[in-house]
């Protein structure tokens, strides 16, 4: 039965993280991050320090939104973006579904050839176990394969082409098909399971109900890991999956 408080895990069964992006050049003179796109997850940035930008991608166009502290942007699923480091950019960042963008919901934007099948693409995508120098040497040789594919991407819409940002979104979709009953379940227990928990309340409420405000519970976290490789820099990631994951009653 759900819990009259409903989900244990952040608001919204949203995931969180702390993001220090990449400083490293890539061939077009920018520095930053991994350009990629997520399927059914939108995204959002707290700019904490630093300055930069987010390039983005989608079928409305080209964009590029400029980050400073205090700055709040956020995007839906479906547009490409990247992360540009000017000066020591600093975010917080914000992922609906938790569980889901964790699971895979995001395909960089690599060249045709890394994206013909799931195999092929996890092997283009994965960063090796082994030294931290190793592990930095596979995301940097990623990020720099996926910005050759935005930039083609880019320059075809730019020259009036949609078909390769068309084709990208359906090769998208394709790779992750066989990830879908798995991110439906996680979805159900996650982000479902939290509406549906404040369903309870409100009709609890309005049957002049309030006892299950004596179910409120307190949870804390330091981060589960620090400084690991992701798409746009090194992240400090929490768990904050729910109820059962050590938080503090």
């Amino acid at each position: 039965m759900t819990p009259a408080t409903g989900f244990a895990g952040l608001p919204g069964a949203v995931a969180v993280s702390h993001l220090r992006v990449y400083d490293w050049e890539a061939a077009d003179g920018f520095r930053g991050g991994t350009p990629h796109l997520h399927l059914t997850c939108s995204e959002g940035y707290v700019v904490t320090a630093g300055r930069g930008a987010v390039q983005t991608l989608r079928t409305g166009g080209f964009d590029t939104t400029a980050l400073e502290p205090g700055a709040l942007v956020w995007f839906t699923p479906g547009t490409i973006h990247r992360l540009v480091n000017e000066d020591g950019l600093r975010v917080v960042v914000l992922m609906q579904n938790n569980g889901l963008p964790e699971a895979g919901d995001a395909v960089l934007t690599f060249p045709p050839d890394h994206l013909t099948d799931p195999e092929t693409y996890a092997r283009a995508v994965r960063i090796p176990d082994g030294p931290e120098a190793e592990q930095a040497a596979a995301a940097r040789r990623r990020r720099d394969l996926a910005v050759e594919g935005f930039t083609a991407l880019r320059t075809a819409w730019e020259a009036g082409d949609k078909r390769p940002l068309l084709d990208f979104q359906r090769t998208a979709a394709a790779l992750v098909a066989p990830r879908v009953a798995d991110w439906r379940s996680r979805w159900e227990a996650g982000a479902a399971e939290a509406a549906r928990g404040t369903g309870v309340q409100l009709g609890r409420l309005a049957a002049g109900d309030s006892s299950y405000l004596t179910e409120a519970r307190l949870h804390a976290r330091l981060p589960a890991a620090r400084g690991v490789f992701g798409m746009c820099g090194r992240l400090d990631t929490y768990d904050v999956l729910g109820p059962d994951h050590g938080g503090r009653s």
